[in-house]
């Protein structure tokens, strides 16, 4: 039986970040806040962490950097992937040395590779790598689908352990966990999809709305896990325009204007993604503050 990385709610962090770089100052009052509100696990360096326009070397600081602050208090799951098989590989190599307890590994993206390619892919980074793998499928943002067998197929190796399947389709995942069974464990990657998925066997989600309310995005997923879906439904559908308006704009660009909004750094936000849009920002605000957040 494979280790579970987590269980519940996991943070996607946004990186606070100034025009000369990393806010490291803002980002450890974040983690803390993150931590202190209950979430169960954090993922740094993954696409709402802007990893697309940050060095490779300042990524690794900066997993070093959160793997310190965090100190053992919940895992954190290191973002590595890219479409450069071997720069995947030395992203993993340095996550596993900076102490990050997991990875998370997309399917590389514009590259369009086979369901043989991916297979091929994936084994290579789990065979390198000395921490559990956690699969990444986005294909809205990459262009190329993990198809459930592929996810079964890469569930014999023994170090690949989850899937954060976010495909938007709950009939995917139901095949996944059909194929799959406790071979893997399956992570939403879509907040609006957070109780369906559970309430069909996933493990919990990995979150952006979970940066601007955390501890009641865990309540959420700790009523899944109870059972109580009756109450998690509740609160999916209350949360649902918050949601909406976090993905008004491609993320990050709404997630790094709440979290700064809310006294975690600047709102600056890399080229090409440009600051948020002041009709979609006045939503996003009324919809924070409707749920008690103080911006």
């Amino acid at each position: 039986m494979k280790s579970t990385v987590f269980t519940g709610m996991a943070t996607a962090l946004v990186t606070p970040m100034t025009a000369d770089g990393i806010d490291y100052e803002a980002m450890g009052r974040f983690i803390d806040f993150q931590i202190e509100s209950g979430i169960n696990a954090l993922v740094v360096m993954g696409t709402t962490g802007e990893n697309a326009t940050i060095e490779y070397e300042d990524q690794e600081k900066v997993i070093r950097f959160t793997v310190e602050r965090v100190a053992g208090r919940v895992p954190v799951i290191a973002g590595t992937g890219t479409n450069n098989t071997d720069h995947v590989l030395s992203n993993t190599c340095r996550a596993c040395q900076a102490g990050a307890d997991a990875v998370l590994v997309v399917t590389p993206y514009y590259n369009k590779a086979t369901q043989n390619g991916l297979i091929k892919f994936f084994t290579t980074i789990a065979d390198a790598s000395s921490v559990p793998v956690i699969l990444y499928n986005v294909p809205g943002r990459t262009g190329v689908n993990l198809l459930p067998g592929t996810v079964a197929v890469l569930a014999e190796h023994p170090n690949i352990v989850a899937v954060k399947e976010a495909t938007g389709n709950v009939a995917q995942m139901i095949e996944i966990q059909t194929l799959c069974g406790d071979k893997i464990d399956i992570y939403s990657g879509e907040d609006a999809l957070t109780v369906p998925m559970m309430a069909m066997g996933a493990a919990g989600t990995i979150s952006v709305l979970s940066n601007v309310i955390p501890k009641e995005c865990v309540e959420m997923t700790d009523a899944c896990l109870r059972g109580d879906f009756k109450t998690a439904a509740g609160m999916q559908c209350r949360f649902m325009g918050l949601i909406n308006a976090l993905f008004s704009e491609v993320n990050p660009i709404p997630a790094k204007a709440a979290v700064s909004a809310m006294g975690f750094g600047q709102e600056h936000i890399r080229l090409p993604l440009t600051p948020m849009e002041d009709d979609h920002r006045a939503v996003l605000f009324e919809k924070m503050r409707q749920l008690g957040v103080r911006v």
